[in-house]
């Protein structure tokens, strides 16, 4: 890839951020702008924004990289993530619109009428906010590397610099536009590249092979391990080798591997004939990549019991995702909320149909990533393997851009939905002021981490988050729309139990300390036995407390599911349009529940 053309792009698509960002600072012009787009964003600009966010660089470019891994079975990860709204869209989008939360703790005390519950939910929401921010920074890091050579962390710092000051300057109006520009621009940067690339497949004399059919090497290929690594051979590989391999150090050698794993040190070249298979990296069971490969999880092979966690995890996670429900705020109510979760449903679904096209043009024209552990780089690589040139520069560019908008818009609604809480809940007293410095607390933590810490595999991350949010904030979510017998300690103790299980699990799996066998397939995949457990100890706990049922349940619960016209209207019996919020809860320290002080907008909905 031509670096200049790279960096060109990046820039462009810096500039481009700031710019559209600056345009909603223009029309920002009062407190409910600042911090919920002042409950105006309709459906199609909203759905825009929330899948701009969404689709961070594990979408753009992760997902292709686990296809060109290991073929179809990955197909999982994007089904997971679309269908992850059709849940929010069942269950929970419109309730929580109705339910005037601005956070997922503005939630949890309104609903409980209780501050502990409040208090723990902030630790939920900062904590997978900040672990789904840190993989971003490091993204980006590793992406402006690779195309100036500059040290990873100022593409970590430029992240940085442009999320804060455009959450900062603009709040939720500016955001809003950056984000549904971001969408748009990794749809495109993904689709016009694709379309000459399956172009040039069709065009391409060679026999091509199937989606699903092992990779090879189609020309004679030099693959140089920059890190030690075991591989996996099927059938005997015959390979010239300039380096070591189990042990034993060649130059120029010509070397018969057989069947089973070896280890090739770090600096080794080895050279594949043309038509050879690409062997597979063997990953360790307790490994940390042991995340990114939910259907092989380890060698013992429990593939079917890993597939569900990844479901279950993918399924249930995304509606408690903090910066995915901030945004049903900004909708003037809880019909536009669903309408704007159908517009995501066909957005992200039409974005999901091209990562596996790269995947699989990978698996045929860029093998050797599987082996040197670069995968997620086939999106980027294509273009010149295929169409080289000006043209592959050109596309390659336009993708490099396409992954850094990516790291953008995500990093800046987790920005955004982090910095609202801290706002409320950390800094002495709130405002727009006070919310600036809450950006920059909010940016900082993740940035010193992305700094002095190991690489973190965004899929690693990411995954991570989507189990603890589905085994902790899902079980919140669903019990306290639909059930009124929820109790304060129920929620605790399953938000502790369910989410500080699955927590616990993954990070010890990551750590190593997994055992061998089914427990570690239990530890590394922990959402088929975590969400249960958080969504178990909610009920039971809250059964043995059922005296302490928050006594503005029934009427909150029948806000939640009453249609606007009605809610908005008063009752016959005289009770206000906010009637089931309670007294001294989150939502009335400023107006309407959970938002900052001196946001009171007429015609909220609810």
């Amino acid at each position: 890839m031509n670096q200049t053309y790279a960096v060109a792009a990046v820039a462009a698509v810096v500039l481009a951020t700031v710019l559209v960002g600056a345009l909603g600072l223009r029309i920002s012009r009062t407190t409910s702008d600042f911090y919920v787009a002042s409950r105006t964003v309709g459906p199609r600009l909203n759905a825009a924004a929330i899948s701009g966010e969404y689709l961070s660089a594990a979408s753009f470019l992760g997902i292709a990289g686990l296809i060109l891994l290991q073929g179809p079975d990955m197909l999982w990860y994007p089904v997971g993530y679309t269908a992850g709204y059709l849940v929010l869209l069942v269950l929970v989008a419109a309730p929580l619109r109705r339910s005037g939360a601005y956070t997922l703790s503005d939630f949890a005390e309104a609903r409980l009428q209780s501050a502990a519950a409040r208090r723990l939910a902030v630790l939920f929401v900062v904590g997978i906010g900040w672990l789904y921010l840190l993989p971003q920074l490091q993204g980006a890091g590793l992406t402006l590397e690779i195309l100036t050579g500059a040290p990873d962390w100022v593409g970590s710092l430029v992240v940085a610099v442009v999320v804060t000051g455009a959450v900062a300057a603009g709040g939720m109006r500016s955001i809003t536009f950056v984000q549904a520009f971001q969408y748009w621009l990794k749809l495109t940067a993904l689709t016009v590249p694709a379309l000459f690339l399956v172009a040039a497949w069709l065009g391409d004399d060679a026999p091509r092979a199937r989606f699903d059919a092992p990779s090879a090497f189609r020309e004679h290929t030099v693959v140089r391990v920059d890190d030690t690594v075991r591989i996996e051979i099927d059938a005997p590989l015959t390979l010239t080798v300039s380096g070591t391999v189990d042990g034993t150090a060649y130059q120029e050698r010509r070397l018969t591997l057989d069947e089973g794993a070896h280890t090739v040190a770090s600096g080794t070249a080895l050279a594949f004939p043309e038509g050879a298979r690409a062997p597979e990296r063997a990953h360790a069971e307790a490994g940390p990549s042991g995340w990114s490969q939910p259907l092989s999880a380890g060698s013992d092979g429990h593939r079917l019991y890993a597939t569900y966690g990844l479901i279950l995890a993918t399924f249930l996670g995304t509606m408690g995702l903090p910066h995915v429900a901030v945004r049903f705020y900004t909708s003037p109510d809880g019909r536009a909320a669903r309408r704007t979760t159908l517009v995501v449903l066909a957005l992200i679904g039409v974005f999901y149909l091209l990562p596996p096209v790269y995947g699989a043009l990978g698996r045929i024209y860029a093998p050797e990533l599987a082996l040197t552990g670069d995968a997620d780089a086939a999106v980027l690589v294509l273009p010149d393997r295929l169409l080289g040139g000006l043209a592959g520069e050109l596309l390659g560019a336009l993708l490099a851009g396409g992954a850094f908008a990516a790291f953008l818009s995500t990093a800046s609604g987790l920005t955004m939905s982090v910095a609202g809480v801290i706002s409320q809940d950390v800094l002495p007293s709130r405002g727009v002021h006070h919310f600036r410095l809450a950006a920059v607390l909010a940016m900082a933590a993740p940035f010193a981490l992305s700094v002095v810490s190991e690489n973190v595999p965004v899929a690693d991350a990411v995954g991570l988050a989507f189990a603890v949010s589905a085994s902790s904030f899902c079980p919140l979510l669903v019990l306290g729309i639909w059930w009124r017998g929820l109790t304060p300690p129920g929620a605790a103790a399953g938000l502790v139990v369910g989410g500080g299980s699955a927590l616990a699990a993954v990070l010890a799996t990551r750590a190593g300390f997994a055992p061998a066998g089914w427990r570690h397939t239990l530890m590394a995949w922990p959402a088929v036995w975590s969400v249960p457990l958080g969504f178990l100890t909610m009920l039971l706990v809250s059964l043995a407390t059922a005296r302490r049922v928050p006594s503005g349940a029934a009427a909150f619960l029948t806000r939640l599911h009453l249609p606007e016209d009605l809610a908005d209207r008063d009752l016959p019996d005289g009770e206000p349009r906010d009637w089931g919020r309670p007294a001294g809860s989150g939502g009335d320290r400023g107006g309407q529940a959970g938002t900052p002080e001196g946001d009171r907008t007429e015609g909220a909905g609810a």
